[in-house]
């Protein structure tokens, strides 16, 4: 066993594992939240700059490490899932480059940091991510590849198409059978195993709702989900995108009950307008799916609850895919039950007493069983005193007296769970409904794209004879931040027309990158085959192919991996193939052997063959030693004449 000390590592070759580091990390850090992102990579930078001539003291590394956990655990509020996990794993990434000082440390840090791109595919599978893991991987195959050259004693200067020629040849080893496991691997329509959500919570839509809570979300302008029509349309001022529904009051939040009084699910007469789609849902962790108010079925894999709300058995932790019809009712629970009634009448006792006390005037002066002049009321008086705004101070115990009296400014939350309250104390009764609204056509690919930022609360009332109606207080006052879209607005200010049209790109490829890689299902894979002759992909037909393609990625593998390892000059590969022609006669030229060494003792044995071998091995050392620099037509001429030359079997005499 050798007793060597490790190899150290040269200032350059540390400088190129420290770059690869940081590479590794920089997708898996975009996943995290910023300030958590900020601290991990603040720390690497100082961890590098400490121990960069140095080694780092074990008491300092070890204080480094215990506070980016303690960051961590803080952060995710000690709740345990894939984002916590991943961020542990790029906490301890920051700190590993203190310990890395020869080429056994270099190694081992290039081998976990290659865990930190495959980690990021746990958070994120967009084409991004995996551009910025490609890159990382390139730089981590290079590093690599530097450090064998460093082992061997052979670094020599190498210019990056050398370097990338290199690595190339690597990757086309493994990729076919890559490939071939993905495409081909039988797919299962649910994961056989289950994937832990996440800890920290991302922006989306919550079963709860308090006056201010949704500033983030209606400024995060990312993808909710994307939708395709089949056949028609409908107007944007129609697409209400129905989420949780809010039935209890505290005084400040609006939550959804855990239970409430009534039938499994309302009575309800469509409208003679049908809606059939397909939506794409971007990953939010919960189970709650929206669909266009309101959905006629409920899709395998979904229930709708009492309120005509969707929801998954899953959390959707991946982009998925739903098929659904819907259409507006013309009646929805047209009867309702007196429990009901009570339940979406209720109050808290002590709150807002300004506007249970113009409730009760406005009921007095309509009198009883006219709700409609109510409603209608009240959305007059917003549209011509209130104001929309996403800046706005915080309310204080009374949340709707002060935004009804005092503020008068707002956005939907404010609008939705003040109208709600002054309906409810009017007798009307309301809820709130939370989801998404409109949405932007995107001309590339023919779908409508839903943002975060289309977040929306609307109140629904229940009038005699109709049931259930939606009311959009909010709309009343700025119609434009509802029934506008990215579209419109781009044609009112052309300035925006580059931006719209590089959006437009950027979110169509984004769209089939998911389409052909992320939402690679089952049923994709049949589709794929179904060329191919393959009408029913069962798991016998798709092993019995993925063993075939996996055997040809083999034999792939095995001769260019042999045909990489040749000699690359034409004129050395003849040389050495001609030196193994003359192993059958046991003259076989030894490596180390010189040409005329060789030439001569070929004479010995074999006379007939010392001119025509001496002359070629003649032209051989004059072009490796004397015009190798002359150019390419004697090199191709001598290539030529070594590969034509053939040793008989046996001499002339012999013949005789």
């Amino acid at each position: 066993m050798s007793r060597h000390a490790p190899l150290p590592l040269d200032d350059r070759t540390r400088r190129w594992a420290l770059w690869s580091t940081g590479a590794c990390l920089l997708p898996l850090l975009l996943q995290l939240p910023a300030q958590l992102a900020g601290g991990i990579a603040a720390s690497a930078i100082a961890v590098v700059a400490l121990s960069w001539r140095r080694p780092m003291p074990s008491l300092l590394r070890l204080l480094v490490a215990l506070a980016l956990v303690a960051l961590v655990l803080g952060l995710s509020r000690f709740a345990i899932g894939r984002d916590t996990g991943c961020a542990l794993l790029a906490a301890m990434l920051a700190v590993k480059p203190a310990e890395t000082f020869n080429l056994r440390d270099g190694r081992s840090l290039m081998g976990f940091a290659l865990f930190a791109p495959f980690a990021t595919f746990l958070l994120d599978q967009g084409p991004m991510s995996l551009a910025l893991a490609l890159g990382a991987v390139l730089l981590v195959l290079a590093t690599l590849q530097r450090m064998a050259e460093l082992e061997s004693g052979d670094v020599r200067p190498m210019g990056p198409s050398q370097r990338l020629k290199g690595i190339g040849r690597l990757l086309a080893v493994g990729l076919p059978i890559a490939l071939a496991a993905f495409w081909l691997f039988p797919r299962v329509a649910s994961p056989m195993w289950g994937i832990p959500e996440r800890a920290m919570a991302r922006t989306g839509l919550s079963d709860r709702m308090s006056p201010g809570d949704w500033v983030d979300l209606m400024t995060d302008d990312s993808p909710a989900l994307r939708v395709r029509f089949f056949g028609a349309t409908p107007e944007t001022s129609e697409m209400y995108w129905r989420g949780p529904v809010l039935w209890d009051f505290d005084g400040r939040t609006w939550t959804q009950p855990r239970w409430r009084p009534g039938p499994a699910r309302a009575l309800v007469e469509p409208g003679a307008v049908r809606w059939d789609y397909e939506m794409e849902i971007e990953p939010t962790d919960s189970r709650q799916l929206v669909s266009l108010d309101l959905p006629l079925d409920q899709p395998p894999g979904t229930y709708l609850n009492p309120d005509h709300a969707l929801q998954t058995f899953r959390p959707l932790t991946a982009i998925s895919r739903w098929r659904l019809q819907s259409a507006p009712p013309a009646r929805y629970e047209a009867e309702l039950s007196p429990a009901v009634r009570r339940y979406a009448l209720n109050l808290p006792e002590g709150f807002n007493p300004r506007t249970v006390a113009l409730a009760h005037r406005w009921r007095a002066e309509a009198g009883a069983g006219n709700d409609a002049v109510i409603v209608d009321r009240a959305l007059g008086w917003i549209r011509r005193e209130f104001a929309y705004t996403l800046e706005t101070p915080l309310l204080g115990r009374n949340t709707v007296d002060e935004f009804l009296f005092d503020q008068k400014a707002g956005f939907c939350e404010h609008f939705s769970s003040s109208f709600v309250v002054l309906m409810r104390a009017a007798g009307i009764p309301a809820r709130v409904v939370t989801g998404y609204t409109g949405g932007y056509r995107n001309p590339l690919g023919d779908y409508w794209l839903v943002r975060r930022s289309d977040a929306h609360a609307w109140a629904e009332v229940w009038l005699r004879g109709r049931g259930w109606v939606r009311v959009d207080p909010t709309a009343a006052v700025a119609p434009e931040r509802i029934y506008d879209t990215l579209d419109s607005r781009a044609v009112a200010q052309t300035g925006l027309q580059g931006v719209r049209s590089l959006f437009d790109v950027t979110d169509w490829m984004r769209r089939g990158w998911n389409d052909l890689v992320v939402s690679f299902d089952a049923e994709r894979q049949e589709r794929l085959l179904s060329p191919l002759g393959v009408d029913r992909a069962d798991w016998r037909t798709l092993t019995a192919l993925l063993v075939g393609a996996m055997t040809l990625g083999l034999l792939w593998m095995v001769w260019f991996s042999r045909r990489s390892e040749r000699e690359r000059d034409p004129v050395l590969r003849a040389w050495h193939r001609l030196g193994r022609r003359y192993r059958r006669f046991g003259l076989e030229r030894s490596p180390s052997e010189a040409a005329s060494t060789w030439v001569s003792r070929v004479a010995v044995a074999r006379p007939d063959l010392a001119v025509e071998l001496g002359v070629l091995s003649q032209r051989f050392s004059d072009w490796r030693y004397a015009d190798a620099q002359t150019g390419g037509r004697s090199a191709r001429a001598l290539a030529k004449a070594l590969r034509a030359h053939r040793p008989p079997a046996t001499s002339p005499g012999e013949r005789r």
